[in-house]
C-alpha cells in the first residue's frame, strides 16, 4: 500500500503553462529545414523533426522550468531504415501478387488494408513511447510501457464500432484509447491516468456529431474541423493526471478557427501559384517546339524536357511550401494556443519523486515515417 501524499495546509496556486517561442525564429527553422529536405531528397527530415521538437519543448515551461527533448536525428534515421526492412517485403509481396493475378490482388486488398491500419496504430503507439522517453522536465524523463499490439487491436475494434455507429462512437473510442495510453505513462514515479470520458466529450460537441452527417455541405468544413479540434484538445488536456497533478485548459471553441482558415487560404494561394507556374512552363515549352499545330506538336510539347523539368520543379516547390505552412500553423501555432491556455494544479506533488523507466528505440518513429503518418 502506498502512503497517502500529505496535502499542504493552504491550497497552492495553479501554475499556467507558458510558451515563449518566437514565431519568426520557428519560421526560419522550418523554411531552412524544408529547403534542406528538398536538397537531400527528404533525408534531412529526421534532423528537421528533431529541431522542431527541441524548439517546441524548450520553449514550453511550467513554473519557470522548460521541457527538454533529448532525442537525436540519428536515432530517427536508424529507426526508419529498420522500418524499411520490415515494410519493403510486405510491399514487394503485394506487388508480386498483383503481377501474378489481378483477381488475387483485389482479393488481398482488404486484408492488406486491415493489416496496415493495425500496423499504423502499433507504429503510432511505439512512436509516442519513443518521444516520451526522450522528454525531460526538471531532470526527470517520462516513461511509457504497455503493448503496441494491444493498443492496435483496441484501436481497430473501436474504429469498427465508430464506422457501424456512423461516427457516434468516436468520443468513446478516443476516451478508451487515451485511458490505455495514459495508464501506461509515467513521469518519474508519478503514474499517469486519463479521467476524461466519452460522454463528456460527446456533450461538449454533440452539435458537431449532428452536423457532420447532415450539414457538411451547409457549414464550411474548416469551421467544423477547427471547432472539433479545440473541443478535443480542451477535453484531452483536462483529463490528464499524474498522481495528484492535474491539468486544465481554457481553450475556446473558436480558438483554432483562424489558424485553420489561414491554412486553407495558403493552400488556395499555393494552388493558384502552381497553376500560374504550370501555365508559364507550358507556354515556354510551346515556344520551343517549332511544329505546326496538331497532334504531332502536342506530343512533342508533352515530351519536351523543359516541360517535364518545369512540372517536377513546380510540384517540388509546392510540396516545400505546403510543408512550411503545415509546420508553422498546424504544428507551432496550435501548440502555442493549447500550451498558452493550459494550467497545472497540484504541481507541488512533483517536487519529490524519483526517475524510472528506460529509453526505447526509434522503431515506432521509423514505422510512422515509412507509413507517412508521422507527427510531433
Amino acid at each position: 500500500m502506498h502512503e497517502p501524499i500529505p496535502m499542504p495546509a493552504a491550497a497552492p496556486p495553479a501554475h499556467p503553462v507558458a510558451f515563449t517561442g518566437q514565431r519568426p525564429v520557428f519560421r526560419r527553422l522550418v523554411t531552412r529545414g524544408a529547403l534542406l529536405e528538398l536538397l537531400t531528397l527528404g533525408f534531412y527530415r529526421f534532423w528537421l523533426a528533431t529541431d522542431i521538437r527541441r524548439h517546441l519543448w524548450s520553449h514550453t515551461a511550467v513554473d519557470g522550468d522548460a521541457a527538454e527533448y533529448i532525442g537525436r536525428a540519428k536515432e530517427l534515421l536508424i529507426g526508419f531504415l529498420v522500418a524499411l526492412a520490415i515494410l519493403l517485403p510486405v510491399y514487394l509481396a503485394y506487388f508480386l501478387l498483383g503481377i501474378e493475378a489481378e483477381r488475387l490482388q483485389s482479393f488481398a486488398s482488404i486484408p492488406l488494408f486491415l493489416f496496415f491500419y493495425l500496423f499504423s496504430q502499433f507504429a503510432m503507439y511505439r512512436a509516442r513511447r519513443y518521444r516520451l522517453t526522450r522528454t525531460v522536465w526538471r531532470g526527470l524523463r517520462f516513461s511509457m510501457g504497455g503493448s503496441g499490439w494491444s493498443y492496435a487491436w483496441r484501436a481497430g475494434l473501436w474504429s469498427l464500432a465508430t464506422i457501424l455507429t456512423l461516427g457516434l462512437a468516436l468520443p468513446w473510442r478516443q476516451a478508451a484509447l487515451e485511458r490505455y495510453k495514459l495508464r501506461h505513462t509515467a513521469y518519474g514515479s508519478l503514474e499517469g491516468r486519463f479521467d476524461g470520458t466519452g460522454g463528456s466529450l460527446f456533450k461538449r460537441g454533440w452539435w458537431l456529431w449532428l452536423l457532420l452527417p447532415t450539414g457538411v455541405l451547409l457549414v464550411p468544413l474548416p469551421f467544423l474541423v477547427a471547432a472539433y479540434k479545440a473541443i478535443e484538445w480542451r477535453w484531452w488536456v483536462g483529463g490528464i493526471r499524474f498522481g495528484a497533478v492535474r491539468f486544465e485548459s481554457s481553450l475556446a471553441k473558436g480558438a483554432l478557427v483562424g489558424i485553420f482558415w489561414k491554412v486553407v487560404g495558403w493552400y488556395v494561394l499555393l494552388g493558384v501559384a502552381l497553376g500560374a507556374w504550370g501555365g508559364a512552363v507550358l507556354f515556354a515549352a510551346l515556344s520551343l517546339v517549332d511544329l505546326p499545330a496538331g497532334d504531332e506538336r502536342f506530343a512533342a510539347v508533352a515530351q519536351h524536357p523543359f516541360l517535364l523539368l518545369g512540372t517536377v520543379v513546380g510540384y517540388l516547390l509546392m510540396a516545400v511550401a505546403m510543408g512550411i505552412v503545415v509546420r508553422l500553423y498546424l504544428n507551432r501555432d496550435v501548440w502555442a494556443k493549447v500550451a498558452g491556455t493550459t494550467t497545472v494544479h497540484n504541481l507541488w506533488v512533483a517536487d519529490d519523486i524519483v526517475g524510472q523507466g528506460d529509453q526505447v528505440d526509434a522503431l515506432g518513429e521509423g514505422l510512422t515515417d515509412g507509413l507517412d503518418i508521422g507527427g510531433l
